[in-house]
């Protein structure tokens, strides 16, 4: 198991024994079944970030405290240099980077996102998550689903889309796609 992904899924269970809920509550905000909770609260399973994002939102939490366990505190700007924010690889496919993550009351969550190449072509994961995401592709080509339509994207092209439609991303030719992520 990777160690972030234990972590994060530490701060979760951690986050619902502090409010005192059970697992089918949490599981409610999410939309999702419980056995599929609880595997992200065991750190069996990958957690989405998407699902990360709805359980702060719920619950009125900064979303880096979930993802990194730090707490945000500036309120006037906060500053990330290039390749320095907080850093998260929940799987060996995606590297999630926070560009906001001391920011205090984001309205948005930007994340520079690393997609490595699917060498063994194993189908992408689709998620959702209330609000809208903008996708800028800094480097490469990926494939990107949105509902039933698929979409090539390349370097410089971006998209705005309803993240409550299924969507999942993947990395096209043999090199990593990188792209800022806003999810608001």
């Amino acid at each position: 198991m990777n160690e972030q992904i234990k972590q994060i899924a530490d701060r979760l269970k951690g986050l619902r024994d502090a409010l005192e809920l059970q697992p089918e509550e949490m599981a409610q905000v999410c939309n999702i079944d419980t056995n599929t909770y609880l595997g992200y609260e065991s750190g069996v399973k990958d957690i989405p970030v998407s699902v990360l994002h709805q359980i702060a939102q719920h619950y009125s939490i900064e979303l880096p405290t979930l993802m990194f366990g730090n707490e945000p505190r500036m309120s006037s700007y906060f500053l990330t240099r290039k390749g320095k924010g907080a850093a998260v690889e929940r799987t060996k496919a995606y590297k999630y980077q926070s560009l906001a993550a001391g920011f205090i009351n984001r309205k948005a969550d930007p994340f520079m996102v690393t997609v490595e190449p699917n060498r063994n072509e194993v189908p992408f994961t689709l998620n959702t998550h209330p609000g809208q995401e903008f996708n800028l592709i800094i480097e490469g080509k990926c494939l990107l689903r949105i509902g039933g339509k698929e979409l090539i994207l390349e370097e410089g092209d971006s998209i705005m889309f309803d993240s409550m439609r299924e969507h999942g991303m993947k990395a096209l030719g043999n090199k990593p796609v990188k792209f800022l992520a806003v999810i608001l």
